[in-house]
């Protein structure tokens, strides 16, 4: 979970400075006019000053935000959580590729876990758009000359695309997915892009990501369309009016925890275990099979290398919606958000901010109120979340197409380290809550929410302390970086020979 302010930059950036049009100029030349160069220059290394130098032109791409803002249809905040290092990255990126009329807007949320979850929640913050644009602008067409010769197998996913590299097939390589047959290269683009990103993560020199992961909930919106990619259980949530006018929550991603049916069948069947601790009976979580450890708390993640030969994949579920007039905008968020809000919740919250600037830190300082007003014994988690506010043709927009200010400053982050030690016992407080799931569909359905407490386990110590006085404590808890994790310290031990096994092994 990253944080999501610019190292390259002497100055944080606000998120909604537009900056000096000879240098937008400059940067478009070198990242659109040549992207493959820009690419290639991105992920292949070559020294220290070189990497800078490109993560510094990164940075400053007109209308790629990535740091507490807004923009005038997007707006992104992070806060970090009582667990150390903010693990959380977010992204806004607007133009990002222009197909046809429409310009195309690219938004995520990463959740970052294990001892250098941060790193790589901003390395796929960074890298997995750039690789999306790759595929999606060098690929389009021969993808749709695909599709048109074979119209009969719409939507179905290429089986060799989709093997691990040690034969353990995953179950989701046979199935249907109902996109559009126009939208069909943007999907297989999103699914090549994503196994991409989990290659170079094995590969990267300076990250180990063999204990550490993070969730990734991708959204590009081209024209009035949603294309979404979902990997671990950070989610997306649309904004809508029912017929009579009532603003509801549709959740557009499942949640892929170890729990649901499909998750555990994949993972037993690669020799995976999926249980739950006796003190934590409502969290499944994925273990080695002959080692109680690491209790992964989710069925999908980029990275944890360590139980990618048991069932744990980077492939991502992938969805589509097309916006209607009803729509508002689509919540991305991370776990920290949703553990403590329900779908309903967030949009309200979002419906009733200030304004469009300050939609996300409003539900982000409301889910940090709800963890200290619920559950005052619990470390809360870091939250991220993005809004974007979906605009229809009918809609008027600013003559000048300048970015608006939004109503309330908003500050970035304090930079923090880019290492984070393994502790040495896992934390104890550590709470994981299983929201509720919609079905196991690729048709976007409403999720009903019950009014009830979303756990009970978790409420036996519910405050019941007023919001000011939850506000004016000062809790200093001990944290842990191994947030969905459960690792007993001699399995280290365990972890580190596997991980030196298959270096020696090539």
């Amino acid at each position: 979970m990253g944080i999501c302010s610019s190292s390259a930059s002497g100055k944080r950036s606000t998120g909604w400075e537009t900056g000096d049009e000879k240098a937008d100029s400059r940067l478009k030349k070198s990242s659109s006019g040549d992207f493959a160069t820009f690419i290639s220059k991105l992920s292949g290394g070559g020294g220290g000053g070189a990497v800078v130098a490109e993560e510094r032109a990164l940075h400053q791409i007109p209308g790629r935000l990535f740091s507490n803002g807004a923009s005038r249809i997007a707006s992104l905040y992070t806060q970090q959580g009582k667990k150390g290092t903010n693990q959380d990255a977010m992204i806004v990126w607007e133009n990002f590729c222009t197909g046809g009329d429409a310009s195309a807007t690219f938004c995520g949320v990463f959740d970052g876990h294990g001892p250098y979850g941060h790193m790589v929640a901003r390395k796929v913050r960074d890298t997995l758009p750039i690789l999306l644009r790759s595929q999606w602008e060098s690929k389009a067409e021969d993808e749709q000359n695909h599709v048109q010769e074979n119209v009969g197998f719409e939507g179905m996913r290429r089986f060799d695309d989709f093997m691990d590299e040690d034969g353990c097939e995953s179950v989701e390589a046979e199935e249907v997915e109902k996109v559009p047959e126009m939208h069909i290269p943007l999907r297989n683009s999103m699914l090549k892009a994503f196994k991409l990103m989990d290659k170079e993560l094995k590969l990267h020199p300076s990250i180990d990501c063999f204990c550490s992961g993070s969730t990734t909930v991708a959204l590009i919106k081209q024209g009035l369309d949603l294309i979404i990619g979902n990997v671990g259980d950070s989610r997306a949530v649309l904004a809508t009016r029912d017929k009579d006018n009532v603003l509801a929550a549709v959740q557009l991603t499942v949640d892929l925890k170890p729990n649901l049916p499909r998750e555990s069948a994949r993972i037993q069947k690669c020799k995976g275990r999926v249980f739950a601790l006796q003190d934590e009976p409502e969290v499944a979580r994925v273990w080695l099979p002959n080692s109680d450890s690491p209790g992964l708390a989710m069925a999908r993640a980029f990275g944890d290398f360590c139980l990618k030969d048991f069932g744990l994949i980077s492939i991502p579920d992938v969805y589509h919606h097309h916006i209607i007039d009803r729509d508002e905008f689509v919540i991305l968020a991370t776990d920290g958000v949703w553990d403590v809000l329900s779908n309903k919740e967030a949009v309200d919250i979002v419906a009733s901010a200030p304004g469009r600037g300050t939609a996300a830190r409003a539900l982000v300082d409301c889910a940090t109120r709800a963890w200290r007003l619920k559950y005052p014994t619990s470390k809360n988690d870091d939250c991220a979340a993005v809004c974007l506010f979906l605009e229809h043709a009918n809609e008027s927009k600013p003559q000048n197409g300048a970015v608006s200010a939004p109503e309330e400053e908003i500050k970035a982050p304090l930079e923090e380290e880019t290492t984070t030690k393994a502790p040495s016992e896992p934390d104890p407080d550590y709470q994981n809550i299983d929201s509720p799931v919609r079905k196991e569909s690729s048709e976007i359905v409403p999720v009903v929410e019950e009014e009830e407490e979303k756990s009970t386990d978790k409420c036996v110590g519910q405050s019941r302390r007023s919001l000011a006085e939850c506000l004016l404590s000062a809790e200093e808890d001990e944290w842990s970086a191994l947030e969905d994790f459960k690792i007993w310290p001699e399995n280290y031990q365990i972890l580190s020979e596997m991980k030196q096994e298959r270096k020696m092994k090539g």
